[in-house]
């Protein structure tokens, strides 16, 4: 009976295996999307309060029913930092960056051009997830700086050579910020423009548009390169939070024609991954930030760098570039205009900036200035604080008669038209071609000039060998060297400025550096007018003095002819630089010449240690004995003039012309 009931038992289900497949294969169904959309949820949950770019969060999935741990997307991996940098600017703008960087706490890397091979680790980025960042400088002439050199040349060649491919850093994501002075025109931030168009060139993707850092204050967007930056750094930490999040850039209304066909249409034009879009935040990004690429930019858009072109199509690509390139030029002849009109309303409101930006001012001050107002300054001279002791004086006590501890050093400018080699300020002072800054008065720079002098001069008293008696006539400046840094003669008011040092019963001593013709020849009297004279061809001088002004040369020549115009004493002043301009002697002797200077001084470059702006060593310094010999080989070309004396401590000699080198009383008379 039993058996009978468990085989009818089975036959049962049997017969009833239908329904029974179905209420299992229902019941696994339930269970499934239970744990799909539990798995949804936690995910979502994740993903709003987490950061997606780092691998600290896993999510669980259900595979032949075990759980199993997987990472998630990862959209920014980290970010690598490469800077080119001369002066140190762009190496405090990467580590600056990298603080920020990590307190999204992200990976970041700073790395130097110079240490970096690109030719075997750059096309790693291109799977690596993280964003490139490049802070470079451009040097003399729009080169690159000398650890950027090589970086520069191999992305240039990889750019235009065929083998590369076009697509060979496709899926490097990217942003540049250029350092530049826009005072030398010509080549303004040359080198960031030019690495980021080598890497668009090859398939990489800009995060945002390239920005341009400026240190001519003057024009500066934001009033310095340091505001520059921070402005760009706060818009690159803004977009790359974007990007750790997955979110893809929203249309800005920046599409062809300013305006999207369609959703699709947008998404491929706008996008931060698709190759080559110029790309904008939002209109205040296209104001602040130069764009770079957008002929480039159009082409895709037509047909794509990556796609091909039947050859048929390439007349109609053609002219819708050029269509579009037109209608560009229209659109920023319209934006030129405009900002045309803004910046004179501007000057017409005389809303000019300080020359000293926050940046300088601490930098000046810490090499011992006392600024005055805002582009004027002060030093002690260590000649002056030698004297006070009773020990000797420097070259202008040997030549001229000049009491070194009644010496007050400074210039109403710190603005300067060169950015000579063995500038002895290491080129912390600002550069420009023409005043562009605020004025002050001329009244209120000696009033404080003269103060921070005594100042200075205070602080010696009571200090172990300094003379009571001497210190008692520092404290009265019988003298004004406008020689301490800068262009003293591109202040407006510097004939005001001389007078007023005279009322005083201050000679003053002003040196130029031959770059304004006309402002010599209309400075007033003073007491000796000098002009440097650098180097004696213009290939030299191009190469030492690294000036601003396109017709330098010119310049430099007519200079020297107004100097042979003024109805005073004049000197020039020839700093020899070993392996420079030191071979030039008949060149010199034409030069001399040309001004007829009652003075020349002949003076060994003075070494001021190691500066990145510069790449002099102790072995382009003279020897005396090869001082003395260059000026006596050059007396020897010029028979109007003798050796007069030298300053063996300060490695100079001065030669004078024969109708001012006579007996000692009228040395004397000239030594005063």
């Amino acid at each position: 009976m039993d058996t009978w009931n468990f085989y009818t038992c089975l036959v049962s289900l049997w017969l009833h295996r239908l329904y029974i497949y179905s209420a299992v294969a229902f019941g696994i169904s339930i269970w499934i999307v239970i744990q799909f959309t539990t798995t949804k949820t936690k995910k979502k949950g994740e993903k709003s309060n987490g950061n997606p770019a780092s691998f600290e969060g896993i999510e669980d999935k259900v595979v032949n029913g075990y759980a199993t741990l997987q990472a998630k997307e990862v959209y920014v991996a980290g970010v690598k930092i490469f800077y080119g940098s001369q002066t140190g600017t762009a190496k405090r703008f990467a580590k600056g960056l990298a603080e920020a960087v990590i307190s999204l706490n992200l990976p970041v890397e700073v790395i130097s051009m110079g240490d970096y091979d690109p030719d075997d680790c750059l096309s790693e980025e291109t799977t690596s997830r993280n964003i490139c960042v490049f802070l470079v400088a451009t040097y003399t002439d729009g080169q690159p700086t000398e650890s950027a050199a090589w970086f520069c040349k191999w992305l240039e060649e990889a750019a235009n050579d065929f083998r590369f491919g076009k697509t060979y850093l496709k899926g490097l994501r990217y942003a540049v910020f250029g350092l530049g002075n826009s005072v030398y025109v010509d080549h303004y931030n040359t080198v960031g423009r030019n690495i980021d168009r080598w890497l668009w060139m090859l398939s990489a993707s800009r995060i945002m548009t390239r920005a341009e850092g400026d240190c001519n204050v003057a024009q500066s967007k934001h009033g310095s390169i340091e505001a520059d930056f921070e402005a760009w750094k706060a818009k690159f930490l803004s977009r790359l939070q974007a990007l750790c999040r997955g979110e893809k850039k929203p249309c800005s209304g920046k599409c062809k024609k300013g305006k999207c066909k369609s959703p699709g249409k947008q998404s491929k034009d706008c996008s931060d991954h698709e190759h080559g879009a110029s790309e904008y935040e939002n209109t205040e990004a296209e104001e602040l930030f130069e764009t770079s690429s957008d002929e480039e930019a159009d082409g895709e858009e037509a047909g794509g760098t990556n796609s091909v072109i039947d050859v048929e199509d390439l007349g109609s690509i053609m002219s819708h570039m050029k269509k579009a390139k037109r209608e560009r030029e229209l659109e920023e002849g319209d934006t030129g205009t405009s900002l045309t009109h803004k910046n004179a309303g501007r000057k017409e409101e005389g809303e000019k900036r300080e020359m000293i930006t926050p940046a300088l001012r601490e930098a000046l001050t810490k090499q011992g200035y006392k600024l005055i107002g805002s582009h004027s300054g002060v030093k002690l001279c260590r000649w002056t604080k030698s004297m006070l002791r009773g020990r000797g004086g420097c070259y202008k006590h040997t030549f001229y008669g000049i009491e070194s501890h009644r010496c007050m050093e400074a210039t109403p400018s710190l603005a300067c038209a060169n950015k000579c080699v063995f500038c002895w300020r290491h080129h912390t002072n600002p550069v420009g071609t023409e005043w562009r800054w605020k004025m002050d008065q001329p009244e209120m720079i000696l009033q404080e000039a003269i103060e921070n002098h005594q100042n200075m001069i205070k602080q010696f008293k009571g200090v172990s060998g300094v003379k009571a008696d001497r210190f008692e006539e520092a404290m009265t400046a019988k003298h004004c060297a406008l020689s301490l840094v800068g262009e003293p003669i591109m202040y407006p008011e510097i004939n005001q400025f001389v007078k007023l040092l005279h009322q005083h019963s201050i000679s003053s001593f002003l040196v130029t550096n031959a770059q304004f013709p006309d402002e010599i020849r209309n400075l007033g009297p003073v007491t000796q007018l000098y002009v440097s004279v650098d180097a004696s061809t213009k290939e030299s001088l191009k190469r030492i003095d690294r000036p601003l002004f396109k017709d330098f040369w010119q310049r430099f020549l007519d200079s020297l002819k107004a100097l042979s115009e003024k109805q005073q004493r004049t000197v020039y002043r020839l700093t020899l630089v070993k392996a420079w301009n030191v071979d030039e002697l008949k060149a010199y002797a034409d030069l001399i010449s040309l001004g007829k200077p009652d003075f020349i001084e002949v003076k060994g470059v003075t070494y001021c240690g190691e500066s990145s702006a510069s790449n002099l060593t102790m072995a382009n310094v003279p020897w005396h004995e090869e001082v003395v010999r260059f000026v006596q080989e050059l007396a020897d070309l010029i028979p109007d003039y003798e050796i007069a004396c030298e300053h063996e401590h300060s490695n100079c000699l001065l030669i004078a012309h024969k109708k001012v080198k006579g007996p000692e009383k009228e040395r004397k008379q000239i030594a005063t």
